[in-house]
C-alpha cells in the first residue's frame, strides 16, 4: 500500500520530535558547566558524544528493520529514549551525563528507521517527495530544538529540558503505536549475516560510497558550526544567554521549507546536481561566517545558506541511496547515516579544537577546507558516478 498524506504527516511530526533530542543540549552548554563547574568546552563533549552515540544506534539497530517488523522496533526505540532522557535529567555528576548522552544518542535512531519505512511504502515516483516532506520534519525539529532548549534551558534549567523531551518522546509512542502502519521486512538471514552484508553494499556500491563521503564532510562542517556557535554567541562582544543563542534555531528553520523542492528533483532524476548546489552553498556559508565574527545579521545570513546547502546535500544523496536496492533500505540507511553522523560527531570535536587553537577564524577556515574535500569527491568520480546511475535507472 501507499502512505496517505496523513501518514507522511504524522511521519514527519514524529521523526521532528525525536531527532530534536540530538540537539537540545548545544544551547545548554554553558549552563551545564556552570552547575558541574567546569570548563564550556569540556562541557561540550556532550554535544559528540551523543552524534556517536547516533552513529552506533544507527550502525548496530538500524538494519534490524530489514529483519524485524518495522513499527514494533520504533515503538521499542521509542520508549528506550524515554528512559535515557530521564537519566540524563536526574543526573548527579558530569560522567553520569556524559553516559546518559551516549544513550540518548544510540536511542535516538528512530527517524532513521522511520525513513525506510516510508521510502519501502511510497510509489516510486513520489519516493523524493515523500523523503523530502519527512526531511523537512526532521530538520525543522533539528533547528528548532535548539530554540526551544534555550528558551526552556534560560526560564526552567537545563534539566527540565530533559524531563520535557521524555514527556513528548512518551506521547510520540501512543501516536506511533495508534497511527504507524505495519511493514513486513524481506530479509530471512542471521543477525551476523546482516551486520556483514553492510560491508558487502560499501564494496559492491559505488554511488553509496561516494554519497557517504560526501556527507561525511559536509555534516562534518554542520556539527562544528552548531557547536561553536554557541561559544562564539556566548562570549564578547555578543554575550548572549541560551534562550538568545536557540533563536538562531528559528533562522535556520525557515530554510527547511526548500527539502520538499529539494526531494521533487529527486523524483526528476537530478538529485546529484542539487548535491553539487548544496556543498557551494556550504562553502559560501563559512565565508559569510568568516566576516560576521562581530555581525548578527551575518551569522543569519550564513545559516540559512549552510542549513539550505546541507538539505542539498542530504535528502538528494539519501533518494540517491534509496533508489538503489529495495530490499536493503534498512541496511544502505545504516551505512549511509551511521558514518554521516560519525562525520557529525568528529566535526564537533574538530570545531572545538579548532576553537582552542584559533577561535572563530580557525573554525571557518577549517570548515571552507572540509567544503574544498567535498567538492573534490564530487568532481572527480561526477561522471563515472552519473553514467552508473542513469545505467541502474535504465
Amino acid at each position: 500500500m501507499n502512505l496517505s498524506k496523513t501518514n507522511v504527516l504524522f511521519m514527519a511530526v514524529c521523526t521532528g520530535l525525536i531527532v530534536a533530542n540530538l540537539y537540545y543540549c548545544q544551547p545548554l552548554i554553558v549552563l551545564i558547566a556552570n552547575e558541574f563547574k567546569i570548563p564550556e568546552a569540556n562541557a561540550g563533549t556532550i554535544t559528540y558524544l551523543t552524534q556517536a552515540g547516533y552513529a552506533i544506534g544507527l550502525f548496530f539497530m538500524v538494519p534490524l528493520g530489514d529483519k524485524i517488523e518495522r513499527k514494533r522496533q520504533i515503538l521499542m526505540t521509542t520508549f528506550a529514549t524515554v528512559i535515557a532522557l530521564l537519566i540524563a535529567a536526574t543526573a548527579k555528576s558530569f560522567l553520569v551525563l556524559q553516559i546518559a548522552s551516549l544513550l540518548i544518542g544510540i536511542t535516538s535512531i528512530v527517524p532513521q528507521l522511520i525513513l525506510p519505512l516510508a521510502a519501502s511504502m511510497s510509489a516510486p515516483e513520489q519516493r523524493g517527495k515523500v523523503v523530502g516532506t519527512i526531511m523537512s520534519g526532521l530538520l525543522v525539529g533539528i533547528l528548532l530544538s535548539r530554540t526551544l532548549s534555550g528558551f526552556i534551558g534560560q526560564v526552567l534549567g537545563w534539566r527540565s529540558m530533559f524531563y520535557i523531551a521524555a514527556g513528548i518522546c512518551l506521547l510520540i509512542f501512543f501516536v506511533i503505536q495508534s497511527k504507524f502502519p505495519v511493514n513486513k521486512p524481506q530479509f530471512q538471514g542471521t543477525y551476523g549475516q546482516l551486520i556483514r552484508s553492510l560491508f558487502t553494499l560499501i564494496k559492491t556500491q559505488p554511488v553509496l560510497r561516494e554519497a557517504t563521503a560526501i556527507n561525511v564532510f559536509s555534516f562534518a562542517q554542520f556539527g562544528a558550526f552548531w557547536t561553536t556557535m554557541v561559544l562564539l554567541l556566548s562570549g564578547e562582544p555578543f554575550n548572549f544567554n541560551s534562550a538568545t543563542i536557540g533563536l538562531f534555531g528559528i533562522v535556520g528553520a525557515s530554510g527547511a521549507l526548500a527539502a520538499p523542492l529539494v526531494g521533487k528533483l529527486g523524483d526528476k532524476g537530478n538529485s546529484r546536481i542539487a548535491v553539487g548546489y548544496g556543498i557551494l552553498l556550504v562553502l559560501i556559508s563559512f565565508l559569510i561566517f568568516y566576516f560576521s565574527i562581530e555581525s548578527v545579521i551575518g551569522i543569519a545570513i550564513g545559516i540559512v545558506f549552510i542549513d539550505i546547502g546541507i538539505q542539498g546535500v542530504h535528502i538528494s544523496n539519501q533518494t540517491r541511496v534509496y533508489s538503489l536496492l529495495p530490499e536493503a533500505r534498512n541496511r544502505l540507511n545504516t551505512v549511509f547515516m551511521s558514518l554521516t553522523f560519525l562525520g557529525t560527531a568528529a566535526g564537533s570535536a574538530y570545531g572545538l579544537l579548532l576553537w582552542k587553537l584559533g577561535g572563530w577564524h580557525a573554525v571557518t577556515i577549517g570548515c571552507m577546507v572540509l567544503s574544498l574535500v567535498s567538492l573534490t569527491v564530487y568532481g572527480l568520480t561526477y561522471k563515472s558516478k552519473s553514467k552508473r546511475e542513469k545505467a541502474q535507472i535504465d
